[in-house]
């Protein structure tokens, strides 16, 4: 089903409502979709899912998942650590993860910007040129 305009802007401007200082507030959101639910206006449904995506591409833009192939030291994550905050921001969370598949090198993946450095996607750029060459 796709949403209408009017329902649109009805999610964008409940999205703008549910920050508070700058962030995301979590009793706002849920505030906010009590009280949608409750009142159900046309399209409510719609309204709900809109504002959901929203709010969750807004709380992946504020977490780091970094994975590597084997267990990264402390200086390294450190380093990592403060590399992340100075370009996302110092209010982001990092998660470390080991992905033995990787072969070596780091992914990195911020919201939607994913930083892939890792063998096994080399090897995969490698095979691809190598088929249509």
């Amino acid at each position: 089903m796709k949403l209408d305009k009017d329902s649109r802007k009805l999610s964008k401007q409940l999205y703008s409502a549910s920050f508070k200082d700058g962030r995301l507030d979590a009793k706002r959101v849920a505030a906010i979709a009590k009280e949608v639910a409750a009142s159900k206006p046309r399209n409510a449904l719609g309204i709900l899912k809109e504002f959901r995506r929203l709010v969750r591409l807004e709380a992946a833009r504020h977490h780091a998942v970094v994975e590597s192939a084997v267990e990264l030291d402390e200086a390294m994550t450190k380093q990592l650590t403060a590399s992340l905050r100075a370009q996302y921001g110092k209010d982001l969370s990092i998660e470390f993860n080991v992905s033995p598949e990787l072969l070596g090198g780091l992914r990195i993946k911020v919201g939607s910007d994913v930083i892939d450095g890792s063998v096994r996607e080399r090897l995969q750029r490698l095979e691809a040129q190598l088929t249509y060459a």
